[in-house]
């Protein structure tokens, strides 16, 4: 865990990020100095930002031939899964002749060397789901010396980058939604939190807590005129289910009192709960999670035994990667440098709209 920052160096970060608007500039001077784990402002893009819909058909290619790479930095979990699945589905129905995809499993050397494998593989246009927004650099320059595109996909990457866009959903604002929902739900209370995160230095892990934060606070705000909001630790779970289930089992050892587990994406969450179960505490802590919608979490929203979730879809993400790499190839120059999926806290209340049996994650 990091410190608390200093109050200069909040002013100068705070300052230099003047894209932010002005109350999310004085939310994160105030989270700076509460949360132990230091947040600090994310530049948004100049350009508004595309939103994406699901009911929009697939454009079809204009020459045959084209070849899609496509670049994970990891497939452990069903989300990755259902994404990748997705791809293949939405080129298959673009005229895409072949899609050659690649798992680094969760090591950044293999994916850049996986990169150079299929850029040597003759493709025509590359999907990257960077495992960490600088060490992709080189890959995305690499690829632009050899006139292929890059779509980045789900996670972020430096904005020095060599890229069309990135498709990825509303990370600040699910998160934000999810705050506000939080609390509500927790009215009248002083919210102590466990937080789990995914991955040091993660900037969609950062945006997630960062809109989390912010709706809980403003919620605070309208309701009572004042904020009670602690966050008492950070574990990490590496996004995966047993990850989570190891840094819950080390945050209720330590903090039993906590009334709120805070998860960065739902399988830590999912991991969190059985950790919660356990020790018997399932009525006295809230499960919540800024993203992802994965059908286990979903069942167990409508059982009421999970709180709420941001609506991460990752056979949306994978379609909308897909149709805006090929309106790329087809010529299109319009496309935004950031193309997010629609916002939504899934709660019991809504859940039954966004809940499919058929979904693979």
């Amino acid at each position: 865990m990091t410190g608390i920052e200093k109050p200069k160096r909040i002013k100068r970060e705070i300052e230099r990020d003047a894209m932010l608007l002005p109350r999310k500039r004085l939310f994160l001077a105030i989270i700076s100095l509460l949360v132990v784990s230091g947040i600090v402002a994310c530049k948004r893009p100049a350009s508004k930002p595309a939103v994406a819909s699901g009911a929009q058909p697939a454009p079809r290619v204009k020459r045959p031939g084209v070849k899609i790479g496509v670049s994970m930095y990891a497939m452990q979990n069903p989300y990755f899964a259902a994404q990748m699945t997705a791809v293949k589905r939405e080129a298959a129905a673009a005229g895409v002749s072949q899609v050659m995809d690649t798992d680094a499993q969760d090591d950044i050397q293999k994916q850049i060397a996986d990169v150079e494998d299929l850029l040597a593989r003759g493709i025509d246009l590359l999907i990257l789901d960077p495992k960490d927004p600088k060490a992709l650099l080189p890959a995305t320059k690499a690829a632009a010396q050899a006139s292929v595109p890059v779509i980045i996909m789900d996670s972020s990457i430096d904005p020095s980058a060599v890229f069309v866009t990135t498709v990825q959903s509303n990370n600040l604002a699910n998160g934000e939604l999810v705050g506000e929902w939080i609390a509500r739900k927790l009215s009248g209370q002083a919210i102590k939190a466990g937080l789990i995160s995914g991955t040091p230095g993660n900037p969609v892990g950062k945006d997630r807590r960062d809109g989390v934060f912010l709706g809980m606070m403003e919620q605070q705000i309208r309701d009572r005129n004042q904020t009670n909001l602690q966050i008492v630790t950070q574990g990490w779970g590496n996004w995966a289910n047993e990850g989570g289930l190891k840094a819950s089992e080390d945050i209720l050892s330590a903090h039993p009192e906590i009334n709120l587990l805070l998860c960065e994406n739902d399988a830590m969450c999912l991991g969190a709960i059985k950790a919660i179960k356990a020790r018997g505490l399932s009525d006295k802590i809230l499960v919540a999670a800024a993203a992802d919608g994965q059908k286990e979490a979903l069942e167990l929203i409508e059982q009421g035994a999970y709180g709420a979730t941001g609506s991460n879809d990752p056979e949306l993400t994978g379609k909308t990667a897909v149709d805006l790499g090929v309106k790329y190839l087809n010529g299109d120059r319009s496309i935004p440098k950031l193309s997010f999926t629609p916002a939504v806290a899934i709660t019991k209340e809504n859940v039954q709209q966004y809940y499919r049996p058929d979904a693979i994650s």
